[in-house]
């Protein structure tokens, strides 16, 4: 089973004693690439430096709402060039916790889907509490490319995002017995979703209390399966080729100079 990791923290204090160990498993279980994703300036720079050691790992950068006090719109600027930054992410509202004020908050991510659209890349949103200002701000700034990770919303919320072209993410929540997502589950066609783990956070229903990890992405995977009745080995497949053309992945210049020796010698 070839599978994308769309949304990891792994360069988060939960991995230091045995981050490398987690990666190589995870590379040597069946996940080809993974998007490790920033939330504040700080995370912003770990993540680009664990992309810049690993090929086929791959970072963003953005402030998350609960950080929107923070902002830096030259660290946006900056980092948007890099090649391994991918995404802006992730950004968006949170008005479920509130650690910023909500003035603060839709300014922010407004700032942030212009960056985004002005630099053509497109948008991890995270959206909590928030769905109608999310969608708002997005139109607002004629985004075209954005996925709603770890999507919260009801069944007609997601046909709003879908009628815009944008994209949906699941995450082991839909493994909850109280997630409610089944129908959006179903709704979602299948070019149109991703899957991710979000860890360390939101571990899987039978894993609740642990430390989440990549390595659990297969749950996500099956769950998804088992509502849509089609097999793991689809799901998978469908949700890599989503990811690969989402995040316009780059080349692997490891695989291309395989290819041209191979043209060579015929």
């Amino acid at each position: 089973m070839k599978l994308f990791e769309t949304h990891a923290h792994l360069d988060h204090p939960d991995f230091d004693a045995d981050r490398e160990t987690i990666i190589n498993k995870c590379f040597s279980s069946g996940i080809e690439y993974i998007i490790n994703v920033a939330f504040n300036k700080e995370t912003a720079y770990s993540s680009l430096e664990l992309a810049k050691k690993h090929l086929h790992i791959f970072s963003t950068v953005g402030f998350h709402p609960h950080d929107a006090v923070d902002f830096d719109a030259e660290v946006v600027k900056k980092l948007a060039r890099e090649k391994k930054v991918l995404a802006i992410g992730e950004i968006g509202l949170d008005f479920f916790r509130n650690l910023s004020p909500f003035t603060v908050q839709r300014e922010v991510f407004n700032n942030q889907a212009h960056l985004a659209v002005e630099y053509d890349l497109p948008i991890i949103v995270h959206d909590r509490d928030a769905h109608q200002e999310c969608y708002n701000i997005l139109k607002k700034n004629g985004v075209k490319e954005a996925v709603f990770h770890c999507f919260t919303g009801d069944i007609i919320f997601a046909q709003q995002v879908l009628d815009e072209g944008w994209m949906i993410s699941f995450t082991a929540n839909i493994t909850y017995a109280n997630s409610k997502l089944d129908d959006v589950i179903r709704l979602v066609p299948l070019d149109r979703f991703m899957v991710e783990t979000d860890c360390p956070y939101l571990p899987p229903y039978l894993h609740r209390g642990k430390r989440n990890s990549p390595l659990f992405l297969p749950l996500v995977v099956e769950k998804i399966a088992e509502v849509k009745e089609i097999s793991p080995n689809e799901v998978a497949e469908l949700s890599f080729a989503n990811a690969y053309r989402f995040f316009r992945v780059p080349p692997d210049p490891v695989k291309a100079s395989h290819k041209k020796a191979g043209h060579k010698k015929a």
